[in-house]
């Protein structure tokens, strides 16, 4: 009763400051966890994580010399995590660098007409898979991955079969590299992608299958990939590879990732919570009887 007692006289003390303060702090971490939810970005937090942790653990149990040791690590931890996680640094940083200011704060207008270029590309997929031709294929959303695009060739055409399959066509110069359609349309196409360093991959994956999946590691991007020694086709998102793929579960997957109004996804977010929710009170009821 006395927690709530002194929780109950704090709020009473703030001002409108204060709250505004919560929110936008608040606010800001709710924007920013998304984007450190790569494997890379994931090691660097919870290597600082677990030291101040330790720190905080070894002073509260009158530890002194490992408490000691720990505050003159934390005194040098930053220039130690610059140099030991330098390459996940430098995409997490890359990746808050070109994340669209507008989406940022939510003001970002939702995407439009992208049921024809995701019918467009479905068919292309669906040719290319049948015919044993390898693709890869990134939709970029929030992040428009100005560092990838300018390792390919600037093309800036509209979306469509002929032309991605024309792209990826065996003997076609551009053929090896990504393609990257970007505000709907194909922007670039021969672009380097970096690999993904994930173990959890499967060892037959090649070359086109870890870099589709290292691009979603380090975005929001969606990935297509088709096999060229088997015709399957596979989506990455968020670091997540899903395999053997037919045409009509792309179409549906592509629709979920790049359709969705923001008033939608907040809709959906609600009802999972709701579900959530609903979960645990029929398990407390169940336990109670």
């Amino acid at each position: 009763m006395t927690y709530i007692t002194n929780f109950l006289t704090q709020l009473t003390r703030m001002q409108w400051s204060d709250y505004l303060d919560i929110i936008v702090v608040a606010y800001l971490i709710y924007r920013f966890l998304p984007m450190i939810r790569s494997t890379g970005a994931m090691r660097v937090a919870t290597t600082v994580g677990v030291l101040l942790l330790l720190t905080w653990v070894t002073e509260l149990l009158n530890l002194h010399t490992l408490h000691f040791l720990l505050e003159q690590v934390m005194a040098v931890g930053l220039i130690a995590v610059v140099v030991l996680f330098q390459p996940e640094l430098r995409r997490m940083l890359d990746h808050l660098g070109n994340v669209k200011f507008r989406s940022f704060f939510g003001m970002e207008k939702p995407v439009q007409e992208m049921e024809g270029i995701i019918d467009q590309t479905v068919r292309a997929c669906e040719v290319m898979s049948r015919e044993r031709v390898g693709a890869l294929i990134v939709f970029a959303r929030d992040n428009p991955l100005e560092e990838y695009v300018k390792t390919g060739t600037q093309i800036d055409a509209q979306v469509s079969e002929q032309l991605i399959r024309n792209i990826f066509f065996p003997k076609a110069s551009l053929h090896d590299g990504a393609m990257i359609i970007r505000d709907g349309r194909v922007y670039s196409a021969g672009c380097v992608l970096p690999l993904s360093e994930s173990h959890k991959l499967s060892a037959d994956l090649g070359t086109r299958h870890r870099a589709g999946v290292g691009i979603s590691e380090v975005s929001d991007a969606v990935v297509v990939i088709v096999s060229e020694e088997t015709g399957t086709i596979s989506v990455a998102v968020g670091g997540v590879l899903k395999r053997h793929l037919a045409h009509q579960t792309l179409e549906r997957l592509l629709r979920n990732e790049l359709c969705k109004e923001p008033e939608e996804q907040q809709e959906n977010l609600v009802l999972k919570l709701r579900q959530k929710m609903h979960k645990k009170e029929k398990g407390g009821d169940e336990n109670e009887k």
